[in-house]
């Protein structure tokens, strides 16, 4: 469940969610720099530790909520290393000497090499690694607290693009044996505003995502290859 967090300027979406212990963390969603880009900001209530998830090429704006709620920056996490997801991980990374983090199959010198299932503290909880290849190969998804942050593999009624089809196979297998075994209430955090809003659930995506309602993967690609098709015929912006 999550509720509406109040925040001082609309450029941010800002949530609050609770664990299964019952422990605070807060999530908070950057509309960044890019196309339609989003980042995050998560943070342990209690230790004040935080990671950033994609700066996005918007680092003051990150910057600018870690000072102002006195947060420890532990993690700069890039769920892919393409440069609109990338971006700004730099100047992070130099100003709180945080830590790089990426899957080790990234073609960027990641200062901490992720693989999948692996578990990063962050306070008094784990973020957990997905390793979801498809649209690159070093894909990840990370989970915590109930909620998924899908970089993109998964937006919201839509999926990451893939040039080839082996690609989509295995972007088809990430989100079937990943992200949809998730519980359906698991509230989806996406790379980029593409959707009708920027976030949802996996029950949602479960129940209105064309791409997840295909019945195999044939279907599953053939949707992918007429997709502006698709687009135009139901209005898909």
């Amino acid at each position: 469940m999550f509720s509406p967090f109040s925040c001082e300027r609309d450029r941010y979406f800002v949530y609050c969610t609770r664990n299964m212990n019952g422990l605070n963390m807060i999530v908070e969603q950057v509309l960044a720099a890019g196309d339609r880009n989003l980042g995050y900001l998560i943070a342990d209530c209690d230790s004040r530790a935080a990671a950033v998830i994609d700066p996005s090429g918007a680092p003051e704006k990150f910057m600018e909520r870690i000072e102002a709620q006195h947060w420890h920056l532990q993690y700069i996490i890039c769920t892919h290393h393409h440069a609109d997801h990338v971006g700004g991980a730099a100047e992070l990374r130099i100003r709180y000497r945080a830590a790089l983090a990426m899957h080790r199959h990234s073609p960027l010198p990641p200062g901490l090499a992720l693989d999948d299932g692996q578990k990063l503290p962050l306070g008094s909880r784990n973020l957990h690694i997905m390793h979801t290849p498809g649209h690159t190969a070093d894909s990840i998804c990370i989970y915590a607290a109930g909620v998924v942050f899908t970089g993109d593999t998964l937006f919201v009624g839509k999926i990451g693009g893939t040039p080839t089809t082996e690609q989509a196979r295995l972007e088809y297998r990430s989100l079937h044996a990943k992200l949809m075994i998730l519980p359906d209430a698991t509230i989806v955090y996406p790379g980029h505003d593409f959707g009708v809003r920027p976030s949802s659930t996996i029950g949602e995506e479960k129940q209105q995502n064309p791409f997840l309602l295909q019945p195999d993967f044939d279907h599953f690609l053939a949707l992918k290859q007429g997709w502006l098709t698709y687009k135009a015929e139901h209005g898909i912006r």
